[in-house]
This record gives structure tokens, C-alpha cells and sequence, in this order.
């Protein structure tokens, strides 16, 4: 339970921090930087301007409506059937027109929900997925977390709440406008007659408004102004309870087969624990908040006849003015009141703003990450060769480095570079890749030459397995023929049948089978460069003896550097790099936290007492 509670207070801590960053002006401009350069935007623009125009003569509309008000109620009043009948042909013929423009707003309403989507959307996958940023971002921080979540959910809801909230805000303000008119002209002579004084209050009907509506609006701010820090934290618990589900549905074979259901079971719950503490917390702030909207909203079903029953009682105007006048009033406090309707609709909506911004500017920024550290310096060189340079790559756990001070491997050159376990080797693998710039030193590589990496995890994308094969080009780049040899080299005989099949290759394919498929990939491409991350040490002797075959005489032109472990040793390698791990220097700070270096032998002595 106190572990559950610690992860609980670090979830709450991180949603508070994008909470304490938050800028609602910084934020917005964030947000029309991306809509503006959206391929959608002259539509986006052409749609807001068609709501614009269907907005405000929607309002000329009502006005027309409320101005009916007046002969309508008179024409009961005064018993006159023929009126009263005239009066019913100018309603329908308002509400006509009105119902025609309620229907193209709405439809006007969900294509802008649709394009402003598809621009956020389409904006920040362009961001994420430009070279090495969606990498550089799972080690960003929390901000790295889910970020499906926020392109995906958040962004369909941002927009949703935006194009809803922003057409209710513009309909409000236009209708404030023209209604305030109205009601002044009614009540622009006003006066209160106490005890013999008169007290005269141009507009009173304006000014009664005003107070009725701000007061509703100062105590829904006051009570429901922790509403964005409670959505915010509940999105954010949202994404990781959806990411724990996401995982053990991916892993259930592992999982079964360790018997490890009750563990996973414990995790999931600890996390849907954390959702419904922040959804309580929720509810909470708005069962307080409806306090305050609920209970306006039952007064206002007398409030227009409260206000107005001076002038009527006074003889100003007539029972049909007196309806006109209420409807008036309705309109003017309804106009006013947006922002207490709209109250914990706007808390959403800013926690979605907050979420979705702060992850743009994270993404964008994303290369600036522990900028104050030092930077491994990445060169194009000359054709034919790859230069190491006195790399050291920091990280958190201290630091990863060549032995050998500098390293060249020329063009058709096989070197193994061994180490430790624990000694940080995908890690090179990622700095040699340009994945992983914080360190020192330098690696130059053939400007114009093509490297192809070769994680340990081969990722086979969704489509046919030619497209598998020929990712990332197009398949056709190579020919069938191409294909075929390719598969048959490496023993894949039975998948040639399937080259135009299109499966989820990366369950249908066992593991040994995937990484043989890797290497026919390579076959196909036949880069001049190829580097390898511990593969070799994980396939079967059998694999094993046709990639140094394939090495030998389909890639005996391609330069070759495998990370590994040193039984890979054989006659393939023609030299031997050496890995080390020195945790005492650079040390790259956690999540922001201060970094500690020891550089001095002194320092080091130090940090290993």
C-alpha cells in the first residue's frame, strides 16, 4: 500500500508540474502555429468565416423572434384572434429560417471539429516523427510517456471541446450585443420611486444583468478553479492505466508462462487505484461546482420576471412587453452567464490544452534535452570509412567508452567490438546510430553512404512481407527475383509463397525467423554499411553459418561492426574494439536532476569510496 501510495504522489507531482508551466496564451499561440501551417488551413479558415456569417444571422434571427414576443402576448391579452392567428404565421416563418441555420451550423460545427483534428493530428505526428525525435523523447521525462495517448485521445478532444466552446463563445458575445440594445431601449428612462425620491437608473435592466451573471461567474471561478489540475491528472492516470493493459496484452505469453497473472493483476490495480483517486477528486470539484450552476439555473426561471415586473408594475410597458422584456433579459444573462454554463466544459478543456501544447513543445524541443550537457560531435567524412574518436557516452548510470582512443574502420572491414555485460552496449549502439548525442568525442561517418542498424529486436511494420522486406523503400525498388533469393539464402523458402501476404508478420514469425528475415533484409538492400547490435549472439548456430556465408559473398563489399559479446569471436572479425563502463564521469542528470562528474583522478577515487 505505501508503494501504491508513493507511485500515486509521483503521478500527482507530475501532473502538477505541467499544471505549474502552464500559459494559456503561450499555449494557445502554440496550438494556431500548428493549425496554421496545416495543409487544412485555407478550409479551417473558410469554415470559421462560414460560422461566423451563420452565427450572427442566427442572431438577427432571435432578435426578429423576441420582437414577436411583444404582438404575440399582446394579441392574447387583448383577445384578438386574428391577430393572435397573423402572429402564428410570423412564427413559423421565423423559426423556419431559424431551424434552417441551427442545422447548418451543426453541420458546419462537425467539419470544423473534423479538419481542426486532422491538422493538430497530422502537425504533431509530422513533429514526433522527424528523424530521432520520437527516441530523443522516451528519455524526455514524463512528458515522454503515452504519447499515443496525447495524439490520439487528447488531440480528438481538444479539438472537439475547442470548436464547441469557441462557437458558444462567439454566439454568446454576439448575442450579448445585440440583446443589451434591446434591453436598454426598454429600461433607458427607468426610474425607482422610494418614499416620495425618485432614483433614475438608465438601463437598469442592462446593469441588473450584469450583476446576476457576474456574481455566478465569480463564485463558479472560486469554487470549481481546481478543476483544470483535477482533469489534467486524470488524463494523465487515464494513459497509464490504458499503457499497463497495452503491455500485458503485448508480453501475455512471457507472463503466463511465469505465472506472473496476480503480479500483473497488482500492477494494473495500482494504477486503476490512481485513476479513481483522481476521478474522485473530480467529482468532487463538480458536485461542488453544481452547487452554483444548478442553483442559478433554477432562479433564472423567475429571475427576467423579477427584474422587469417594476417596469411592468409601473405601467411602462405592456404583459407583451413584459414577456418581450424577460426574453430579453434571458438572452443578455444567458449571454453572460457562458462561462458559468461552460465552467468545468472550460477546466477540460484547458487540462486537454495544457496536455496536448506541453507535449508539442516538448517534441519541438525535444533536441535541447540536458542541453547542458556535453554533446558527442557527429561528422560527415570521407567515402569508405568510419572514424571513432575518444567517445565517451554519458548516461545515467556513469559512462560508456571505447578503450581504444581512436578507431577507424575502412570500407569492407569487419570489427567486433566486445564488452561486458552491463557495460552500456546497445547504448554505443544507439550512439553510433546518432540516437544518443550526450556524451563526448567524435564520430565521423560517409557523408552519402547509407548504414543499415540492426537492433536486437528486429521491427517488422504492418503490411505485406515484400513491404517488410523492403522497408523503409518502396518494394518497387528491387524485383521479384531479388525477393525470392533473399529468402531462399538465409532458409526462408516457405515464406516466399507470401511475399504479397499481408500479416501481423511480428506474430506470425518466430523469433529466429524474424531475425533471419533481418538479415534478408539486409541481402536486399545490400548497404555499404551495416551495424549490428548483439544479433549474432543470439541466433542458432544454423542461422549463424549462412549470415557468415552471406557476409562472406553477397555483402563481402559491406563494412560490418557488431556489438557484442566475445564468444562472437571467429575468423569473420579481422579486429577487436573493446567496451568499458566507467560509472564516475559524466553522468547524465535524471529528469533534470543536478549532474555529477568526476574527471579528476581524485574525483574518481572519490565517487568509488
Amino acid at each position: 500500500m505505501t508503494s501504491a501510495r508513493s507511485e500515486e504522489h509521483g503521478h500527482r507531482d507530475s501532473a502538477n508540474d505541467e499544471v505549474a508551466q502552464s500559459g494559456l496564451v503561450p499555449q494557445l499561440g502554440t496550438m494556431l502555429r500548428a493549425l496554421w501551417a496545416a495543409p487544412a488551413r485555407n478550409v479551417l479558415v473558410a469554415l470559421a468565416t462560414t460560422i461566423f456569417i451563420v452565427v450572427a444571422v442566427t442572431a438577427y434571427g432571435q432578435i426578429r423572434l423576441n420582437s414577436w414576443n411583444k404582438p404575440f402576448y399582446d394579441a392574447l391579452s387583448h383577445r384578438d384572434f386574428h391577430q393572435f392567428l397573423i402572429q402564428l404565421g410570423v412564427f413559423a416563418i421565423i423559426a423556419g429560417l431559424l431551424l434552417v441555420l441551427n442545422v447548418a451550423q451543426r453541420w458546419l460545427t462537425e467539419m470544423l471539429k473534423l479538419k481542426l483534428r486532422e491538422g493538430l493530428t497530422l502537425d504533431l505526428v509530422h513533429h514526433w516523427l522527424l528523424p530521432r525525435r520520437a527516441f530523443r523523447l522516451t528519455n524526455a521525462g514524463p512528458m515522454g510517456i503515452n504519447p499515443d495517448q496525447r495524439m490520439h485521445e487528447d488531440a480528438r478532444h481538444l479539438t472537439e471541446l475547442s470548436a464547441d466552446l469557441g462557437i458558444g463563445l462567439l454566439q454568446a458575445s454576439i448575442l450579448l450585443i445585440t440583446f443589451i440594445a434591446v434591453l436598454w431601449a426598454l429600461s433607458s428612462d427607468f426610474a425607482f420611486h422610494i418614499a416620495g425620491r425618485v432614483i433614475a437608473i438608465p438601463g437598469y435592466m442592462v446593469w441588473a444583468g450584469i450583476i446576476y451573471a457576474g456574481s455566478a461567474s465569480f463564485l463558479s471561478y472560486w469554487v470549481g478553479r481546481n478543476l483544470i489540475g483535477s482533469n489534467a491528472e486524470r488524463y494523465a492516470r487515464e494513459a497509464d492505466l490504458r499503457f499497463s493493459l497495452v503491455r500485458v496484452n503485448e508480453h501475455i505469453d512471457a507472463i503466463s508462462l511465469a505465472a506472473g497473472e496476480a503480479d500483473e493483476a497488482r500492477r494494473i490495480k495500482v494504477d486503476l487505484e490512481a485513476v479513481l483517486a483522481a476521478t474522485r477528486r473530480l467529482i468532487t470539484g463538480l458536485t461542488n461546482l453544481t452547487w452554483i450552476t444548478a442553483g442559478y439555473g433554477w432562479f433564472t426561471l423567475v429571475a427576467p420576471i423579477l427584474v422587469a415586473a417594476p417596469l411592468y408594475f409601473s405601467g411602462s410597458i405592456s404583459f407583451g412587453g413584459l414577456m418581450m422584456a424577460a426574453g430579453a433579459f434571458n438572452q443578455v444573462q444567458s449571454s453572460l452567464r457562458w462561462f458559468v454554463d461552460n465552467f468545468s466544459t472550460i477546466a477540460d478543456w484547458r487540462a486537454t490544452l495544457l496536455r496536448v501544447a506541453s507535449f508539442r513543445r516538448a517534441v519541438i524541443l525535444t533536441d535541447a534535452l540536458h542541453d547542458v550537457e556535453s554533446r558527442i560531435v557527429f561528422a560527415d567524412g570521407a567515402a569508405g570509412k568510419i572514424k571513432i574518436e575518444n567517445l565517451e557516452i554519458a548516461s545515467p548510470a556513469g559512462c560508456t567508452l571505447l578503450e581504444e582512443p581512436i578507431a577507424e574502420v575502412a570500407a569492407g572491414e569487419r570489427v567486433l567490438i566486445i564488452g561486458e555485460p552491463g557495460t552500456g552496449k546497445t547504448l554505443l549502439f544507439r550512439a553510433l546510430a546518432g540516437l544518443w548525442p550526450w556524451g563526448a568525442g567524435r564520430i565521423t561517418r560517409p557523408k552519402d553512404e547509407e548504414i543499415m542498424y540492426m537492433p536486437r529486436a528486429p521491427y517488422l511494420p504492418p503490411g505485406t512481407l515484400g513491404e517488410v522486406l523492403a522497408y523503409p523503400r518502396k518494394v518497387e525498388t528491387f524485383t521479384s527475383r531479388a525477393f525470392t533469393d533473399a529468402l531462399y539464402l538465409l532458409g526462408l523458402r516457405r515464406l516466399v509463397p507470401l511475399l504479397d501476404a499481408s500479416r501481423r508478420w511480428d506474430r506470425e514469425l518466430s523469433e529466429d525467423e524474424q531475425q533471419s528475415l533481418a538479415f534478408a533484409r539486409a541481402v536486399l538492400h545490400a548497404p555499404p554499411w551495416l551495424l549490428i547490435d548483439e544479433v549474432l549472439d543470439s541466433i542458432d548456430d544454423d542461422t549463424r553459418a549462412r549470415v557468415l556465408s552471406i557476409f562472406a559473398t553477397n555483402l563481402k563489399h559491406t563494412g560490418i561492426i557488431h556489438i557484442g559479446r566475445g564468444k562472437t569471436r571467429d575468423a569473420l572479425f579481422a579486429r577487436v574494439l573493446h567496451l568499458i563502463k566507467d560509472p564516475t564521469i559524466r553522468r547524465l542528470a535524471r529528469q533534470g536532476a543536478p549532474v555529477a562528474r568526476a574527471t579528476t583522478p581524485a574525483q574518481r577515487s572519490a565517487a568509488d569510496g
